[in-house]
C-alpha cells in the first residue's frame, strides 16, 4: 500500500492521500513537503516508487527489496548511504509491539527491515510489515500539521525516535522473565529452564547487534556528516542516540544476567546431583554392613555353631538392626543428614 502525506506550506496544512497520481518522475511543486509510505508494497507498486518515480540506484532498490527476494534471514543490517542526490537508511526495528500478557515470541530484534530515503523534500519509508513508530508519526502528523514544514529529516527523526523507545518495553519484559527463571533456578532447575536461557540468550545476542549498528548509523547521522540532516535537527538525533546507547547497555547486561544464570543452573544442577549421589551412597553405607552380616549366616558350612542355636535368628537381625542404626547415628553426628 502506497501512502502520501504532502505538507503545503502557502496553504499551512497537509494532507493524506492512499493511491497517490504520481508522475514518472518525482517533480515536488515548491513549498511541499512530502512523505511517502510503502507498506507491504507489491512488486509492481515498489517498481513504481523505487524505480520510475525516485528513479533510485539500483544497489539502492536491491537493498530495499531483499526481504522480498530472500526471505527468512533476508533483512539487511543497519547502514547509511550517502548518494548524490539522496540519503539511504537502513535499520531494523521490532515491528508491532506484543500485547503485555502475550508470552515472549520467538521473533528476535531486528524482527522487520524499515528502508528510508530521504532529501531536502521527501521522505520516503519501506516496510513489509506494520510498524508501530510510523503509525505514531502519522497520528502525529494528524494532531500536528504544521510540524511537517520542518522537512523530512525531522520527520525521520520521529520514526527514529519512536522505533528506539519500542525497545524499552521489549527489554523490560526479557530481563523481567529472566528475574522469574532466577526464582525456579532455585526451586526446581530443568532442562526446560535451560533451554529458555539458551532462547533467550540467543534473542538478546540479536538485540545487542542490532543496536550496536543501529547506534553506529546513528552516530554518523549526528556527526554533520550528511548535509541533508540540518544542524538544527542534530539535537533530536543525538537524543535519539543517547537512548540507543542507554538501551545497548540494558541489553548487554541483560546479556550478562543470562549467562551469569545459565552457569547458575549448570551449579544447581551439580549441586542437586551431588544431593542424590551423596544419599545413595549413605543408604550403601548403611545397606552393606547388613549384607554382610546376612552373607556370613548364609554360607552353606556344615559345622556353624548359630545355625542351631534358637536365638540365632534373632540375634542376626539384631546385629544387622543395630549396625544401621549405628551408622544413621554417625551420619547425624557428622551433620551429613
Amino acid at each position: 500500500m502506497i501512502t502520501l502525506y504532502r505538507w503545503n506550506s502557502s496553504a499551512n496544512a497537509g494532507q493524506w492521500t492512499n493511491s497517490p497520481d504520481l508522475p514518472d518522475r518525482c517533480g515536488i511543486p515548491e513549498g511541499e513537503i512530502w512523505w511517502i509510505d510503502l507498506e507491504s508494497p507489491t512488486p509492481e507498486e515498489d517498481a513504481r516508487i523505487l524505480e520510475h518515480v525516485l528513479a533510485l540506484h539500483p544497489l539502492t532498490v536491491e537493498d530495499i527489496t531483499k526481504p522480498r527476494r530472500e526471505p527468512g534471514d533476508g533483512l539487511h543490517f543497519p547502514k547509511v548511504e550517502e548518494f548524490a542526490d539522496y540519503l539511504f537508511v537502513i535499520v531494523n526495528p521490532l515491528g508491532e509491539p506484543q500485547a503485555p500478557d502475550e508470552p515472549l515470541s520467538e521473533i528476535t530484534a531486528g524482527g522487520t527491515q524499515l528502508s528510508a530515503v530521504l532529501n531536502r523534500h521527501l521522505l520516503v519509508t519501506h516496510h513489509y510489515r506494520p510498524l508501530a513508530s510510523v503509525k505514531r508519526v502519522r497520528e502525529f502528523l494528524d494532531r500536528h500539521a504544521q510540524q511537517a514544514q520542518r522537512g523530512p529529516d525531522y520527520l525521520f527523526h520521529l520514526i527514529l525516535d519512536g522505533m528506539v523507545d519500542d525497545y524499552a518495553p521489549e527489554i523490560d519484559r526479557l530481563v523481567e522473565r529472566l528475574d522469574e527463571i532466577e526464582t525456579e533456578l532455585f526451586d526446581q532447575p530443568s532442562a526446560h529452564v535451560l533451554s529458555e536461557l539458551i532462547r533467550l540468550k540467543r534473542r538478546l545476542v540479536m538485540f545487542r547487534k542490532t543496536l550496536i549498528l543501529e547506534r553506529e548509523v546513528l552516530a554518523r547521522l549526528i556527526r554533520g556528516e550528511f548535509e541533508l540532516v540540518d544542524d538544527r535537527e542534530m539535537a533530536y538525533y543525538r537524543n535519539v542516540y543517547d537512548h540507543l546507547v542507554r538501551y545497548a547497555e540494558l541489553t548487554e547486561g541483560a546479556r550478562e544476567m543470562v549467562s551469569d544464570l545459565m552457569q547458575t543452573h549448570l551449579a544447581a544442577v551439580s549441586n542437586k546431583l551431588n544431593g542424590i549421589m551423596k544419599a545413595m551412597a549413605m543408604v550403601s553405607t548403611v545397606i552393606l554392613p547388613m549384607s554382610l552380616v546376612s552373607g556370613i549366616y548364609g554360607m552353606n558350612f556344615k559345622h556353624m555353631p548359630e545355625l542351631e542355636w534358637e536365638w540365632g535368628y534373632p540375634m542376626a537381625l539384631g546385629m544387622m538392626a543395630a549396625l544401621a542404626v549405628g551408622f544413621v547415628g554417625l551420619f547425624y553426628w557428622k551433620k551429613w543428614l
